[in-house]
């Protein structure tokens, strides 16, 4: 059976999280990997470990060896739940750790428009736990990601960069999605 790996693309509270968590219940035998949920527990627990700039190579060192482990040691469907909008860490995903010829790669791209990015921001609930500076906040980050934008090496999702692309433009859209993806796992699980 060819396994599925579903990424997530997408600025934050875009769904990113509420889709892949949707996911996972539809699609048997899979799991989510989600980055924040390193994060949370490394400044819970490692917080003297995290570097306090730069790229948190601790975390990224734990979503490498969960992904590996998964591949070598489980037949489950991946679901990576990050924001993935750097291409070259994206091409870095899809083609490194999930080559076409072992995997179907699938991306599900969070196109929400700012506005409704800015409204959620403002009204979230979520724990800021996974920030590593005391004074950030989810706001910040949406600034944040609006200015890497303009960033050569943040970049939407296109056709032919994995085996499916699908474009989420506003949250409705979610489940048909999720339908689509449950159905391609069927189909390759008879293969």
């Amino acid at each position: 059976m060819k396994r599925l790996v579903v990424i997530t693309v997408g600025k934050t509270h875009s769904g990113k999280t509420t889709f892949a968590r949707a996911l996972e219940k539809q699609l048997k035998n899979s799991f989510v990997m989600d980055q924040d949920n390193h994060a949370e527990f490394l400044n819970t627990y490692y917080n003297n470990l995290i570097p306090k700039q730069g790229a948190n190579i601790l975390k990224h060192s734990i979503s490498k060896l969960i992904v590996d482990y998964g591949k070598q040691h489980t037949d489950l469907h991946f679901i990576l739940c990050n924001s993935n909008r750097s291409r070259k860490d994206r091409l870095y995903l899809l083609e490194e750790k999930f080559p076409p010829n072992e995997i179907f790669r699938v991306l599900v791209h969070f196109d929400i428009p700012d506005e409704v990015l800015q409204s959620r921001v403002t009204q979230s609930k979520r724990s800021t736990q996974i920030f590593r500076g005391a004074n950030t906040s989810f706001e910040d980050v949406l600034i944040r990601q609006k200015a890497e934008s303009l960033n050569e090496e943040v970049a939407e999702p296109i056709k032919g960069e994995a085996d499916r692309l699908f474009v989420i433009k506003e949250s409705l859209e979610a489940d048909a999605v999720l339908k689509e993806i449950v159905r391609i796992a069927e189909e390759l699980s008879m293969q």
